[in-house]
């Protein structure tokens, strides 16, 4: 009897050792599915809210609490979630003390880690309205869009005939040609009662101001007018950064242009297929597609940068026709159409792959 009493009591622990088991299992089993979703639920709560780029102006007071942030951030639906942007923040080692007091600019289209970055980094709104160097027309009508200018107002006050008999330097722009290339790329002052059209007015007043009789007289000794200058100098702005390139990029491009040669231009290509509003294309047939057309693109293909106005008016000596930005930053310049292609097949490998 003994040895049965000690086997049913050996099957009994068994079986409650199976149970208990079976229970740790399930607990962590439901432990990880609990924590998995509120991972989905945290990262989709750190999410911008949507895709709208419209500024709401929300100022944070001196010595407000982490809740009480998260919550004015709510109310103002920046974030989703008051819990999701606590938990980030003090997940990521800030807290409140970290975040700056002021009046920020905060769009529904930021994620909690850039709404963050901006409150930790005391980056503020300002008063300023900024044009940015090699901004293409349409990106500078949304960024002042984005700036709270009306849409209406902004395209008003993009429109080439409101200041054509303001500035010199627009009588020779062709007819329908846009303001395109002569937006000088600078931050302006804005206050309650600034309109758009101020900031446009500011911008060309620069521009002008910029083609000096200096700038002017050594587009004219290249063959160039204003227009043709300033297109010339907006496809050396986007083919190089180094301001010790441009001169000789610029240099290039003229030599082609007397010689009839196309300029051979990739950006000019890529404008063009994106003001046609297809996928950007260094095949797609355009009058502004220098890879296959002849002479200059029709007009500038961004604004301008005061070193590339400086690179056209007074290029460098060089002989070169050619040239090819490398991988590794470094712009290679030859003479011949082989020394190019050696050049280009030793040097981009990555960038010239497409």
């Amino acid at each position: 009897m003994s040895n049965k009493k000690h086997y049913v009591h050996s099957e009994y622990t068994k079986k409650r050792l199976k149970r208990l088991y079976l229970t740790i299992a399930g607990i962590l089993l439901f432990l990880i599915i609990a924590v998995l979703i509120l991972r989905a639920a945290y990262d989709n709560s750190i999410k911008p809210v949507s895709s709208n780029n419209n500024v709401s102006e929300i100022t944070i007071k001196p010595g407000s609490s982490l809740p009480q942030i998260a919550s004015i951030l709510k109310q103002n639906n920046v974030i989703r979630s008051v819990w999701a942007f606590e938990w980030y923040v003090r997940n990521d080692g800030y807290a409140s003390q970290y975040i700056e007091a002021g009046t920020y600019n905060f769009r529904q289209s930021q994620s909690v880690a850039a709404i963050v970055s901006e409150l930790t980094n005391g980056l503020q709104a300002s008063n300023l309205v900024t044009i940015l160097p090699g901004q293409r027309i349409d990106q500078v009508e949304t960024s002042l869009i984005t700036d709270g200018f009306s849409k209406s107002a902004v395209i008003n006050a993009l429109q080439l005939s409101n200041y054509v008999n303001k500035y010199p330097m627009l009588q020779y722009a062709p007819p329908n040609a846009t303001l395109e290339g002569f937006l000088y790329p600078d931050s302006f002052d804005r206050d309650s009662g600034t309109k758009v059209s101020d900031v446009i007015n500011e911008s060309l007043t620069e521009m002008q101001a910029k083609l000096t009789a200096d700038i002017v007289a050594g587009f004219a000794a290249n063959g160039l007018n204003v227009y043709q200058g300033v297109t010339i100098a907006s496809i050396v702005e986007q083919e190089v950064n180094k301001a010790s390139d441009k001169p000789i990029v610029a240099q290039v491009f003229i030599s082609r242009y007397k010689l009839g040669m196309t300029l051979g231009s990739d950006v000019t290509a890529y404008y063009g297929s994106i003001a046609a509003g297809v996928t950007p294309s260094l095949s797609y047939n355009s009058p502004y597609n220098t890879l296959i057309n002849t002479g200059l693109p029709p007009g500038p293909i961004s604004n301008v940068s005061w070193a590339s106005l400086q690179a056209v008016a007074h290029p460098s000596s060089t002989n070169y026709l050619y040239f090819v930005s490398g991988d590794n930053g470094t712009t290679y310049f030859s003479t011949t159409l082989a020394e190019h292609d050696a050049q280009t097949a030793q040097y981009c490998t990555k960038l010239c792959s497409d």
